[in-house]
Order: structure tokens, then sequence, then C-alpha cells
């Protein structure tokens, strides 16, 4: 696989939260050096980032970030103020514990509200497979894509466990074909990121690919 293909499918990421302005910026001048499909940064850094970065670059950040339980009234706010300050793409977690309770309706309408508050701009639907069983990530793929977001992502990067190929498979098999994958958390090599394009993810959230084919383009 191409290397420029993987870097496409890359949301070069830092979420940390000792991240200084230098370290967003210094994200930025890499992702747009190595053409990344964006970079996921805080929700107090897009307005500085669009002043900084103009139109090169995508700019993704998180609502709900990172336990998701948020009221979705909050996550609404989040996003408008989000897309107010210039974010083109928003990372979304789930209330988990309305989906361990069987509250479909109201995840459905929080995530539906979200995506009339996006418009045209990518909704991302992070469901934290790790913490979910199989059929639990089935009946979520089914309300993300009831509820018209536009990709259903594994995970924040901030619970036990990241992306697994078994999460991206089983997502693959029962989400909408209008609904695509993001896999986040733990993709750590170039073969990781291979394997999980191969297993049907269209993104990927990671802050190392990027920086693997940095340090290598500095030893050539």
């Amino acid at each position: 696989m191409e290397i420029k293909e993987i870097l496409s499918k890359c949301d070069h990421t830092c979420l940390k939260s000792t991240a200084t302005l230098d370290e967003i910026k210094l994200l930025c001048d890499e992702g747009i050096k190595y053409r990344a499909a964006s970079v996921c940064i805080p929700p107090f850094y897009v307005k500085a980032v669009k002043n900084y970065v103009g139109d090169k670059i995508k700019i993704c950040t998180v609502i709900g970030f990172p336990n998701g339980y948020n009221t979705a009234a909050v996550k609404c706010f989040e996003a408008e103020d989000a897309i107010k300050n210039g974010a083109d793409e928003l990372d979304t977690v789930i209330n988990i514990g309305d989906l361990k309770s069987g509250e479909y309706g109201k995840i459905l309408s929080e995530l539906s509200a979200l995506k009339k508050v996006c418009g045209d701009r990518i909704l991302k639907v992070i469901i934290e497979t790790c913490l979910l069983t199989d059929e639990e990530i089935k009946k979520i793929c089914k309300i993300v894509t009831e509820s018209g977001a536009d990709f259903i992502k594994t995970s924040t990067g901030f619970s036990y466990e990241g992306a697994t190929l078994h999460g991206v498979e089983l997502m693959r098999e029962n989400v909408g074909k209008n609904v695509k994958i993001k896999a986040a958390g733990g993709i750590s090599s170039i073969k990781d990121a291979e394997d999980f394009i191969r297993s049907g993810a269209e993104r990927l959230g990671t802050s190392k690919i990027v920086k693997i084919v940095k340090n290598k383009d500095s030893q050539d």
C-alpha cells in the first residue's frame, strides 16, 4: 500500500490535555506537509488553528470527549461553538450508559440533532468498542446508520483499549453503506495502518503514522 494513500486517510491527532499551542501548530505543519486527511485537536485550539492554517488542511475536533456523558444539549452547544470557530469535522462520543440501558431512542435523537447542527460537515460517532459487547456494537451500528452520521469510530484512545481488527470488521458487517469507519487508538505502525484499512477503515485516528514517515524522511 502506498504511503501517500495511508497518510491521506490519517486524522493526525493530538488530544492530550497538556498540549501547548506550539505543539498543536507543529501538528498542523506536519499534517499539511504530509497531506493528512485532517488534524484532530482539542476544541479550545480550533479558532487559533483556523487562523493559523486557513484552508490548508481540514480541522477536526471532539465533542462530549472522552466519556460521552454530557447531555445532548451540551453536545449540540459544543458542536455549534466548534463550527463557529472553524471546525470542519466533529468526532462525538455516544452516551454509553444509554446504550447499555437500552435507551436507543435517546441516542438516535442525540445523534440526529448533532448531524442537523453539523449540516454538510462531517460527523463521526465514537462508540468505544472496548466497553461494548458484540451485540451492543451491532445495535449502535444500526442507530448510527439511521442518524445520518458520516462515520462510526472505534475508540477515543482514552479507555483501556483502542481499535481492534475484530471491532472494525464487526462494524463493517453491520453499519449501513452510507457510513464510513474510523479506527482510532493504538495505531502505532505502518503495518497497523495497513491492516485497519484492509479491514474496512477509511480513516485512522493516530498521532504516530505521520511522525513515523517524518522520522524516516529525516534519516534518508
